[in-house]
C-alpha cells in the first residue's frame, strides 16, 4: 500500500495531501540516472585500471601464448644453432680436406633468413603470420639439416673406408723394378711371339730371372692358384674387392693357396716361364668389374712423376710380347 504524505498548509490552516510536481519528479529521475552513470563510470575506471577490460584480458592471454611460443622457438633455435655449428665443423673438414673446395658459409644462410624476416616485417605481416612464417622456415631448415647430416654420415663412412679401399686397390709393381728396366711389353695390340700375328695384349710383361719374387699389388683373397691350362701356366688370381682383380702369370712356383688372404707386398710366387711363354717373365693384368685395364696406371705408390713418365714411354713401344 502506497504511503500518503501530508503537510500543514498555513494559508488554509489545515493538513493537505503532499503532491510532488512533475518537474521535481523528472529532476529526481535525471539525478538518479546521472548518479548511476557516474557510479558506473567510477566502477569501470577502477575495474579497467586495476583489473583490466575483457579485450585487455584477451590480449594478455594472447600475449602469454605468444610468449610461450617465443620461448619454444628460442629453445628450438638454440638447438638448431648447436647442430649447425657441428655441421659447419664437419662441412669444413670434409670439403677442405677431401674435396678441396670451399663450402658455403652458414652465415650466408643466416643473412638470407634475416632478409626474409625483414621483408615480411616491412610488408606488414601481423604477429601470428610472422610467427607462422618463422615456424615454417625453421621446420624447412630442420629438414635440410637432417638431409645434410645424413649425407655427411655417408661421407664419414666413405672416409672411414677410404684406407681400406686404398689398401685393396692395386698400387705397386708386381716385380721389383726400381730402375724401370724390366718392362718388356705393354698393354695394347702387340705381336704374338708364337703366331706372329697382332693381337690384344691385356697386361704388362715384366722380365726377370727365374725365381725372382712376385708380390701381391693390393690386399685381397686368392681365387686361383696353379695351372688351369689357360696359357698362363702356373698363375695366381687375387680378388681385391671393390670390383678389382689382378692376375700374375707364368710362375715358376706358386706360394699361396686358393682362399688365402694376402697383403700388398706379400710374396705370392716366383718368376718363371710356364704356359704359353717364350722366356722368364711375369705377365700382370688388372681387371675392374670384369674389364681389362692398363696396369701402368696402378703404380702410383712406388713411382715418382718422372719415373711414371719414363714408364709410359716404355710401355707405349709397339714390340713383341713374351706370351
Amino acid at each position: 500500500m502506497k504511503k500518503i504524505k501530508y503537510y500543514y498548509n498555513t494559508n488554509t490552516l489545515r493538513y493537505e495531501k503532499l503532491e510532488t510536481p512533475l518537474r521535481v519528479k523528472l529532476l529526481r529521475v535525471f539525478g538518479f540516472i546521472a548518479a548511476a552513470f557516474v557510479t558506473a563510470a567510477l566502477i569501470s575506471f577502477v575495474a579497467f585500471r586495476f583489473i583490466g577490460s575483457p579485450h585487455e584480458k584477451l590480449l594478455r592471454i594472447e600475449n602469454e601464448r605468444l610468449g610461450d611460443k617465443y620461448e619454444e622457438l628460442s629453445d628450438k633455435l638454440k638447438s638448431m644453432q648447436d647442430q649447425m655449428k657441428e655441421l659447419e665443423k664437419r662441412d669444413n673438414n670434409v670439403y677442405r680436406t677431401i674435396f678441396e673446395a670451399n663450402p658455403i658459409p652458414d652465415s650466408i644462410r643466416a643473412k638470407e633468413l634475416e632478409k626474409q624476416l625483414e621483408t615480411a616485417s616491412v610488408e606488414g605481416m601481423d604477429d601470428n603470420t610472422l610467427v607462422s612464417s618463422i615456424v615454417y622456415t625453421i621446420n624447412n631448415l630442420s629438414s635440410r639439416m637432417m638431409a645434410e647430416k645424413k649425407s655427411y654420415n655417408e661421407i664419414d663412412n666413405l672416409v672411414k673406408n677410404k684406407e681400406q679401399l686404398l689398401a685393396h686397390t692395386p698400387a705397386i709393381q708386381p716385380v721389383s723394378n726400381k730402375d724401370l728396366s724390366r718392362i718388356a711389353s705393354g698393354f695394347g695390340y702387340r705381336i704374338d711371339p708364337i703366331y706372329k700375328t697382332v693381337k690384344m695384349h691385356e697386361g704388362l710383361d715384366f722380365t726377370a730371372p727365374a725365381g725372382t719374387p712376385i708380390y701381391a699389388t693390393a690386399d685381397g683373397v686368392v681365387t686361383t692358384a696353379g695351372n688351369t691350362q689357360n696359357g698362363f701356366g702356373n698363375h695366381v688370381v687375387i680378388n681385391h674387392g671393390y670390383g678389382y682383380e689382378t692376375l700374375y702369370g707364368h710362375m715358376l712356383r706358386v706360394k699361396v693357396k686358393v682362399g688365402q688372404p694376402v697383403k700388398r707386398g706379400q710374396v705370392i710366387g716366383y718368376v718363371g716361364s710356364t704356359g704359353k711363354s717364350t722366356g722368364p717373365h711375369c705377365h700382370y693384368e688388372v681387371h675392374k668389374n670384369g674389364q681389362h685395364l692398363d696396369p701402368v696406371y696402378f703404380f702410383y705408390n712406388d713411382l715418382t712423376p718422372e719415373q711414371f713418365d719414363r714408364l709410359l714411354k716404355k710401355v707405349a713401344a709397339s714390340n713383341q710380347s713374351l706370351d
